[in-house]
């Protein structure tokens, strides 16, 4: 895959959780696809992706599950 950023090939799909809000509005999306490119370091999502993560977030309360997270502050 060629990097948008930098325009080498050798970027890489990879899947993280992302997280949106705080509290009780808290939203956790789970294998949002992000791409990293090991030549120039960023890592970005597509426009597909931030579009769909706008859905997700319009519709979070049709879609999402509640699970209850275990929260630690870094000291």
């Amino acid at each position: 895959m060629v990097c948008d950023i930098c325009g080498k090939s050798g970027a890489r799909q990879r899947y993280i959780s992302r997280s949106y809000g705080e509290g009780e509005s808290l939203l956790v999306i789970e294998g949002v696809p992000v791409i990293s490119c090991p030549h120039c370091g960023e890592s970005y999502l597509t426009a597909h992706t931030l579009h769909e993560i706008e859905r997700i977030k319009r519709q979070r309360g049709g879609i999402a599950t509640k699970r209850p997270v275990a929260v630690a502050a870094f000291a």
